[in-house]
């Protein structure tokens, strides 16, 4: 891939890309803690007809650093891609791929303007994270449990530091390697050294990651703030569930590692899961405060999707973690682009 910088109407974008600037369009938004560049190897796999572009989203990489208005939810980033294919003179629709995070920004994207398909990897539920029901509506009124406040200290002020080291369950590089992919998958020293130091070019604190919080009567004591990364996060803002409304609905595939620990029922991540292991002191219990089922919730969404006329294509690897284009490269990479052959 190469890479360059694009000035759009919202914001200076650093941007990777491959295949020739005629080529079928194809967006690549990464997952939160992460960059274009996660997308890299897929360029060596891609048929020559299309033109992957994958940008470092707002808060990430070597965009420019601009707030993020948690309050949109990922809607920023929707409108941020649609600044970057306008900069770059892309008037066709364009198949779009969301990990994580970017299964949101896509969502929203594509209730907006036309897309060729959608493809969703391990993406945030359709009623946010943390702090929900199964049918999206929250335990409590202020939406606690979700937001800036749930981010592990730690991790933030290690982030901040650029601690590239191996030291502690906190380090970002040991938060990659249990985190992001199944355990036992492993990339080259080389790929490993640049991942980390991908995710070391995220921006911290109340813009960036994890974002403000507010306090909060309600267990565990904190609520959504109104800026950062884990705010647009959170279900109070991001909810993409209206697009079983979309009216010509492109063609869906949503694939998820069975073993993501980040995006699931029960995530390790979220304040429901921690309660009820014992981690976060003063749980109400499961029927106050229950684990968020978020495949469940994402099945459901895309199941209805299915219901009122879309098409969806399911697979579910059970030998992946987060990021199935990573630890299931080949088998993923030729479900995708086959997929987009047929839509």
């Amino acid at each position: 891939m190469r890479s360059f910088r694009v000035d759009t109407s919202r914001l200076a974008m650093h941007v990777y890309e491959s295949g020739h600037q005629d080529g079928i369009p194809v967006v690549l938004l990464h997952g939160n803690l992460s960059t274009g560049r996660f997308y890299e190897h897929l360029a060596d796999d891609a048929p020559a007809r299309y033109r992957l572009i994958a940008p470092d989203m707002r808060g990430f990489g070597e965009t420019e650093r601009v707030p993020i208005d948690a309050t949109r939810g990922l809607r920023d980033w929707a409108d941020d891609t649609h600044a970057l294919l306008e900069a770059l003179g892309i008037s066709a629709a364009p198949h779009l791929v969301g990990w994580s995070t970017g299964g949101a920004a896509i969502a929203h994207y594509a209730m907006e303007h036309p897309v060729a398909s959608l493809t969703f990897i391990d993406p945030v539920s359709p009623y946010g994270f943390g702090g929900v029901k199964l049918d999206g509506t929250p335990h409590f009124e202020d939406y606690a449990g979700s937001g800036g406040g749930t981010g592990n200290p730690e991790f933030t002020a290690r982030l901040a530091a650029s601690d590239a080291s191996d030291v502690g369950d906190t380090a970002p590089r040991n938060v990659l390697n249990t985190s992001y992919w199944r355990v036992g998958h492993k990339e080259s020293p080389e790929r490993e050294d640049m991942l980390v130091a991908e995710i070391l070019k995220s921006a911290t604190g109340d813009d960036g990651y994890p974002g403000d919080t507010s306090t909060s009567g309600n267990w565990p004591g904190v609520a959504p703030g109104t800026r950062g990364i884990l705010n647009a996060l959170s279900p109070k803002y991001c909810n993409w569930s209206g697009i079983v409304d979309i009216d010509l609905k492109p063609p869906i595939l949503w694939t998820h590692g069975a073993q993501d620990i980040v995006v699931a029922d029960g995530s390790p991540w979220e304040m429901g899961t921690l309660g009820s292991l014992g981690a976060v002191p003063g749980w109400p219990g499961a029927d106050a405060f229950a684990p968020q089922p978020m495949v469940q919730q994402i099945r459901a969404v895309l199941s209805e999707y299915e219901t009122r006329g879309g098409s969806v294509e399911m697979t579910i690897y059970e030998e992946s973690g987060h990021f199935p284009p990573l630890d299931a490269r080949e088998r993923w990479s030729e479900q995708f682009f086959a997929f987009l052959e047929s839509a």
